[in-house]
């Protein structure tokens, strides 16, 4: 799955944020090594570590939507398919998010910069290039409030232009089956507060 980096080069370079990029500055920057193993649309384990995109959220493995041809897809398989196509094509730089010190798993940012052509040295989120995309989606809190802004907004205009996943009217909306999880188990007194991936 070739992406086109120029499609997405527009709304994935207003996500990264003044605050974030004052912070990323101050950052170790790393690359996402060829052993990585991906787990999900949004996320791999490297050298034993868990990484996590800041503020996105995969479809969820195990679901499924009816592509335009009418043969069901595992939504979770799509949205990791698009990741591990972005992150090969742009080869993009992270940095880790600030997370609790007892985190086991590191939220990172990952920024790529274009190369050559039209908006050569443009930066590039690979956050909002998977939520644009219409194959990632911005987490949401327990609240139902979105956990970074500028991925909300992109996860509106894909979801208005019917981009990627968003096309499918099956497609099973993961931080809608999330927070009704959450609800359910709060309600039932569980103290399982476990998220699908």
């Amino acid at each position: 799955m070739r992406v086109s980096t120029s499609l997405i080069a527009g709304l994935a370079s207003v996500a990264v944020s003044g605050a974030v990029a004052q912070e990323a500055a101050a950052a170790r920057w790393f690359g996402i090594s060829p052993t990585a193993v991906f787990e999900t649309g949004d996320s791999w384990t490297d050298r034993g570590v868990p990484h996590r995109l800041y503020g996105v959220q995969a479809c969820l493995r195990g679901t499924s939507f009816r592509n335009g041809a009418g043969i069901k897809r595992d939504c979770g398989e799509a949205s990791l398919a698009m990741l591990v196509a972005l992150i090969r094509d742009l080869q993009p730089q992270c940095h880790q998010a600030p997370a609790p010190s007892n985190a086991r798993t590191a939220f990172i940012f990952c920024v790529a910069t274009r190369n050559g052509g039209a908006g050569a040295g443009s930066r590039i989120d690979l956050g909002t290039a998977l939520i644009a995309s219409g194959f990632g989606f911005a987490s949401l809190a327990a609240d139902g409030r979105p956990v970074h802004q500028p991925y909300f907004v992109a996860q509106q205009v894909a979801a208005r232009t019917r981009a990627g996943l968003w096309a499918y009217p099956d497609m099973p909306d993961p931080n809608a089956i999330i927070l009704r999880r959450l609800r359910e188990s709060a309600s039932s007194g569980s103290r399982d507060q476990t998220v699908p991936r």
